[in-house]
This record gives structure tokens, sequence and C-alpha cells, in this order.
């Protein structure tokens, strides 16, 4: 499951080395998956870049539907063969992050599948306020969550995608979108606008590309309104 390494991501959601993640193969994904109980925890790791840890940190509390936002204060690792709880990778890695409207649906049809879960439970149900738990409400390992991503992959027949890829595939997607870097880097958590640019360098290309057309765009429509032709 593992055998593609870290790399650059080029602008349709591959990596320099080749093979692996693409816009289709996220699209593929997450219509594979779109029925497990967990499918709101793939869809933030593919379209909002979480880490595992911080998935598996993520509280109600942590969570504004309305204002269509989450905010991450903390993640659940692994340390010494026991889950704990603490602060984030980085003080970067503490942020908010902004929710699309499909987005907020999603978790929100997966607040009212665990509210039904909790009711079926009954006394059994363990309200511990995670976003992501069992099926009786307890926090879920993080290891729970690469082991289950990894069979929900196997099942569906897709080419082998590790759930860290799927924070890679979110970061090259925003890119390719023409997301500013800065936004990107917010959204990811990086503590340097660097590590952003270096990891997913075969993406800015494009997103140059991109700003150069729209500044000659805007440069040509603002002559045009002055009734002005800048053609030569």
């Amino acid at each position: 499951m593992d055998r593609r390494a870290d790399g650059p991501l080029t602008a349709n959601g591959r990596t320099s080395g080749g093979g692996g993640l693409d816009r289709t193969t996220t699209r593929g994904l997450l219509t594979g998956v779109a029925q497990d109980r967990l499918y709101a925890a793939w869809w933030l790791a593919a379209l909002r870049g979480l880490r595992r840890g911080e998935l598996g940190g993520l509280r109600w509390t942590d969570v504004d539907l309305q204002a269509a936002e989450l905010t991450v204060t903390q993640q659940r690792v692994h340390a010494d063969g026991q889950v704990v709880v603490g602060p984030p990778k980085s003080a970067a890695s503490c942020r908010s992050v902004a929710l699309d409207a499909e987005t907020v649906r999603v978790l929100t049809r997966h607040r009212e599948r665990q509210e039904k879960l909790s009711a079926t439970a009954g006394t059994h149900w363990r309200d511990s306020e995670y976003v992501f738990t069992t099926a009786d409400g307890e926090p879920l390992r993080p290891d729970y969550l690469t082991g289950r991503f990894r069979r929900l992959v196997a099942a569906s027949g897709l080419p082998p995608v590790r759930l860290h890829d799927l924070r890679h595939g979110a970061a090259t997607l925003a890119l390719a979108a023409h997301t500013d870097l800065k936004v990107v880097q917010a959204m990811l958590g990086h503590a340097s606008i660097v590590l952003t640019a270096d990891t997913y360098v075969s993406v800015l290309p494009e997103v140059a590309h991109h700003a150069a057309r729209e500044t000659a765009r805007l440069v040509l429509s603002a002559a045009s309104a002055l009734g002005r032709d800048l053609s030569v």
C-alpha cells in the first residue's frame, strides 16, 4: 500500500515519480467510499488536507457548520505504544479551515448518522464529543483510520492510495484551481510558505501561467472599457 514515495505533485495530482493520486482517482475514490461510515473523514482529508491525527482529534466543538469553518486545535497520535492527545504538529498547524457548502453538507449528514448511532446504542454510547468515533462513540485510534482506509481502497479496485496521499491531493487540487499559495499554506498548516512551494513545485508553473493570463485580461478589459485598443 505504501509503495509510492512522497514527492512533489504535478498539476494533474500525480507525483513527479509517476503514478498515484490524480483528480480522477480522487473522484473515483470518494465515490467508492461514499457509503462508508467515516466518509466525512476521507472527504476532509481529500478536500481540506487534514492530517490523520487531526481527523482523529477533531471534536464537534471545533466545527462551526453555520460559519462554515473548523478549527484544528489538537491531534491524536501514537506515542510509546499509547494514543495520546496533544497539540497539533506545529504552531502553524493550529488553524482555522474554511469549508465549502458541500463539505458542510457532508459533515451535517455525518452528524445526523452519528446521532442515530447514539440513539441505537442507548446507554452503551460514549459521548466523547469527537467527530469521528467507533460505532459506540469511542474516539478512534490513528492506526484504525489508516487500516480502514487501506481496506476501503483495496475493496474499491482503485490503484493503491495512502491516507496521507489525500492531503497531498487536497493541496494539488487547490493549486490547480488557482488558489493562492499562501492560502494553501494556511489550509495545510505549513510553518513556512517555502515548504509549501518546495513540496508542490511542479504545480506552480500552471498557477503562474494562469496569473499571467488573468493579469493581461484585466488590463485589456480596462482598456476596452475606455475605448482604447492596446493591440499592436
